[in-house]
């Protein structure tokens, strides 16, 4: 399976250091099947910090999702558990971390940390905040938050 990664600075190496903490699965390495999303990532990248429009192929071994040596996570759609997952690896006020080697779902909505604190201040339920983190387009993200994850992985 082809994946993308949308980024303003080319790299050979994925360096899961670099990585921000605060994102929907948590600290890790994100990749798409869908090439215009990894293209919309790397132009607001672009936007942000300068750099280049890069989008990077990668190969992915799919046998690794039936891989008993990985810990795989997965959310066919947006759901309250995947509304839970992505608000517990966002905030910043708690300690939460997991295990998860790989993990695959959906992106969550642009407006996410408004909705976020939203949740968080007690205005709206997780059932609402679910349904509101709902993406416009159907997309899925994978999040590959190992060594052991990314060696399925190769550089096209």
């Amino acid at each position: 399976m082809i994946l993308y990664h949308g980024t303003n600075i080319d790299f050979n190496v994925i360096d899961l250091s670099k990585s921000n903490k605060y994102k929907d699965f948590g600290q890790g390495f994100y990749l798409t099947d869908i090439r215009s999303q990894a293209e919309e990532l790397a132009v607001k990248k672009n936007k942000l910090f300068g750099g280049n429009i890069i989008v990077q192929e990668y190969d992915f071994d799919e046998s690794a999702l039936n891989n008993n040596d990985l810990r795989i996570l997965k959310f066919d759609s947006p759901t309250v558990e995947w509304a839970e997952f992505i608000f517990k690896n966002r905030n910043r006020n708690i300690h939460f971390s997991h295990d998860y080697d790989i993990v695959i779902g959906p992106i969550a909505n642009d407006g996410v940390a408004y909705l976020l604190g939203r949740y968080e201040e007690g205005t709206i339920s997780i059932y609402e905040l679910s349904k509101e983190l709902t993406y416009k387009k159907l997309n899925r993200q994978y999040y590959f938050g190992t060594e052991k994850s990314i060696k399925y992985l190769k550089r096209l």
